[in-house]
């Protein structure tokens, strides 16, 4: 899992840059070409872990890409939360990457002024009661009001980087409990934290401690126009391709 393309990618950018006076066009190809079959890797992983009907093939991608981009102490476990289901439906998944299992399949609550049964409006804002987009790092558990509760460190500048001073975790809670939702229509709502059902907090928030990422999705299109998580590999795609064309002119 750690040859994805961003990784694959940025070695060759080094690799080109060294010692840019050896390195031939047809050395560049044969680079790309790698890169392009690294990316049908992501591909090939939906498909053998049949995450088909578990998760959204385009909330995968981005958090595949995110994946590849930024450091975690446990990079064998990645968990994801899916906002354009509704609270009704398990959007919450936790995946173990390295033995290609999923681990968890869950209902998940959203902030309660997001949305009713759907999480539409989301905030980095204090005392707004929103959940918060994008990726996350687990940290310590700790036991508080909510029970045995997770930290939740946003690595999203202007998304989620707020998360910790606003207290949003992960945290058990009886109104997310799918038992709820025959009588409300949906999920209960928190203030802001994902939450979940208590028969799986523990083991989930057990499984996903100390340093592995979370990402939720929204298909937001503020989200994914400026978060800096996402577009960073669009970008040095970008200055990667100018500086080859620069040297090289264009490898058509």
């Amino acid at each position: 899992m750690e040859k994805l393309v961003f990784i694959l990618f940025i070695g060759l950018y080094a690799s080109v840059f060294s010692d840019s006076k050896h390195v031939t066009k047809p050395e560049i190809e044969k680079k790309e070409i790698v890169i392009t079959k690294e990316i049908s890797k992501v591909d090939s992983l939906y498909q053998s872990m049949n995450l088909k009907n578990v998760v959204n093939y385009k909330a995968f991608k981005e958090a595949m890409e995110g994946y590849t981009l930024l450091p975690a102490k446990n990079k064998d476990v990645l968990s994801i939360i899916d906002f354009t289901l509704a609270s009704t439906e398990k959007r919450l998944v936790v995946l173990d990457l390295k033995n290609e299992k999923v681990l968890y399949h869950s209902v998940v609550s959203h902030g309660k002024n997001s949305g009713s049964n759907f999480a539409t409006s989301f905030s980095n804002r204090p005392e707004s009661y929103q959940s918060s987009l994008g990726f996350y790092i687990t940290e310590n558990t700790y036991q508080g009001a909510n029970g045995y509760s997770l930290v939740l460190n946003g690595l999203d500048k202007g998304f989620n980087d707020k998360a910790k001073s606003r207290a949003v975790v992960i945290h058990g809670a009886d109104y997310a409990n799918p038992s709820v939702v025959s009588s409300l229509g949906r999920l209960g709502r928190s203030y802001g934290c994902p939450a979940l059902p208590r028969a799986l907090n523990k083991p989930i928030i057990n499984t996903i401690k100390d340093g592995t990422l979370l990402y939720i999705y929204a298909d937001d299109e503020e989200y994914l126009a400026k978060s800096k998580v996402l577009n960073q590999r669009n970008e040095l795609m970008a200055h990667y391709q100018k500086d080859m064309a620069d040297k090289f002119g264009t490898l058509n």
